[in-house]
């Protein structure tokens, strides 16, 4: 069946056969049938939805034949599915580049390459500012990189991890191919409850991810009192790591309520794809001296080292005040954005959420309809299946690709795709 998956055979969301049916077929114990399914999902490539049966997970860490391929929206339609920044409101990478090819010297070699002091001191001092504990940092491939290594580091599979319901689709495929066990807490617009954190905890959670900000897909943000509630929760537990993701950092135009320091094991990541760049893969990892030292380590192990030129590169832009004053600028902009469509929507009854970032979350009685009606009139948004766990059903529209004319036009679609026109009746 993995043979499947990568060949395309067995594409994502096919059913797979049912245990019984697949052992007379092969000849073989249903107890084999059961015990390969269960490794399956071990490695992240099913998913059984009880009644539902068995299926291949929409996004199976297997590299397929078209695995660098997304699948495109329907042809004609605008594209409000994808979650990315809108590139008109980057940062020009091209002066940067050429002032550092002037000045960055003869090449390092292997021993060289470590975490840049003079950019280790300035992101310490851009933490230190939003009031996260900054003393021990270390540097990875972007946010998801360090979330990874932060797990593999503490966890091992069959580990259950707290996660924000609904949250990153990314970080849900993550936790399945590290077989670990997912735990979801429901997400308000002051970011996850202390109710759904209480529960996790007490069903033996590991591990808990909570984002700072701009929370993918509902656009919460921790309080400063949903904070103070946490931090009081988990305040000393020694058998959980805190893991914060800082994905939007300077784009976000709501302050940072950072949870850093609040149990023994923690870290806080800070990527700088989403204000500077996705292609900058680069996060900043804050921590306790152990967990950090973990990271660190089971870098060296593996990918080695984040690139100093990478290091460099974003330094660079970290320093230019023409580059901070364009950061500003764009996360101003997707804030008119997003308040601009949750005001058009609300003129329409709907009551969509998205306190800060670049996306919206709209409850919907069923996703498939909602999305299905949107693409027919032009609009391509993400279904909410891909970002839940027991959450109840909704659909995600990034702000990012829309102009001030096209606010309205959405709005418009959403409604009309919730409530589609009524057949006329007949008469005599």
């Amino acid at each position: 069946m993995e043979t499947g998956i990568r060949a395309d055979a067995l594409a994502p969301g096919s059913p797979l056969p049912a245990v019984r049916a697949l052992a007379t077929e092969l000849g073989v114990s249903p107890a084999t049938v059961a015990r390969a399914y269960q490794e399956l999902r071990q490695r992240g490539l099913v998913v059984t939805a009880g009644r539902h049966g068995t299926r291949v997970r929409p996004r199976p860490p297997v590299a397929g034949r078209r695995a660098a391929l997304h699948p495109p929206p329907a042809p004609g339609t605008r594209d409000l599915s994808q979650g990315y920044p809108d590139p008109r409101l980057l940062p020009p990478l091209g002066p940067h580049l050429a002032a550092l090819a002037a000045e960055i010297g003869p090449p390092v070699g292997y021993a060289s390459t470590a975490l840049l002091p003079a950019f280790a001191e300035a992101a310490r001092d851009r933490l230190a500012a939003d009031g996260v504990p900054a003393e021990e940092i270390t540097v990875t491939g972007g946010a998801l990189d360090g979330i990874e290594r932060l797990l593999a580091a503490h966890l091992r599979p069959g580990d259950a991890v707290a996660v924000e319901d609904p949250g990153w689709a990314n970080l849900l495929d993550l936790v399945a191919a590290l077989g670990l066990r997912p735990i979801g807490v429901p997400v308000d617009d002051d970011g996850p409850t202390e109710a759904g954190v209480r529960d996790a905890v007490a069903l033996g959670a590991r591990a808990l991810v909570v984002t700072s900000r701009a929370q993918n897909p509902t656009g919460a943000a921790v309080s400063a009192e949903r904070a103070g509630a946490l931090r009081a929760l988990l305040a000393g537990r020694p058998d959980l790591l805190l893991i914060e993701d800082d994905h939007a950092a300077e784009l976000a135009r709501v302050p940072l309520h950072p949870l850093a320091g609040a149990t023994p094991a923690w870290a806080f990541v800070r990527s700088v794809s989403k204000p500077f760049g996705p292609d900058l893969r680069l996060a900043v990892l804050a921590g306790d001296e152990a967990t950090v030292s973990r990271v660190a380590g089971r870098a060296r192990v593996g990918a080695g080292w984040v690139s100093t030129v990478l290091q460099r590169l974003v330094l660079s832009l970290w320093r230019d005040p023409a580059t901070a004053e364009l950061v500003r600028r764009s996360g101003e902009e997707y804030e008119r954005r997003r308040t601009g469509l949750l005001a058009a929507l609300a003129a329409r009854g709907l009551a969509g959420r998205g306190r800060s970032g670049i996306n919206i979350w709209l409850p919907v009685p069923d996703e498939t309809s909602v999305v299905t009606a949107l693409r027919d009139a032009g609009w391509s948004v993400a279904p909410g299946a891909l970002y839940r766990i027991g959450a109840e059903p909704g659909i995600r529209i990034t702000v990012s690709a829309l102009d001030d004319a096209d606010l309205v036009p959405v709005a418009d679609a959403v409604a009309r795709a919730l409530r589609p026109a009524r057949p006329g009746r007949f008469t005599a």
